[in-house]
């Protein structure tokens, strides 16, 4: 795994070609992974890494890419803006997504 990346879609492709596939979406109950229709609460999964970009020009372009894996061997990854996982996502899965 490389230490950074010059953008968010050259990670995801270099994340991919080490096999980190899956796509995961946060939702009400955890990390949901709509392809293998799973979802994992907080104690199922295990961040990896974490990347952050941000936007040249505008300061709503800025993401954080997770690096996933789970506890039935799913690996993935998670796009998510800054501070998004608000609304009714559980509060132990924001703790585990809370990377100073």
């Amino acid at each position: 795994m490389e230490k950074s990346y010059i953008s968010l879609s050259v990670a995801i492709k270099a994340l991919q070609e080490e096999g980190y596939t899956e796509d995961f979406n946060l939702c009400d109950a955890g990390v949901e992974n709509k392809s293998k229709k799973s979802v994992h609460a907080a104690t199922d999964l295990e961040v990896v890494k974490f990347y952050r970009f941000e936007g040249m020009t505008n300061p709503d372009d800025n993401t954080i890419l997770y690096v996933i894996e789970t506890s039935k061997g799913e690996k993935g990854l998670l796009v998510d803006a800054y501070g998004a996982y608000s609304g009714n996502v559980p509060k132990d899965l924001i703790e585990k997504l809370r990377l100073t």
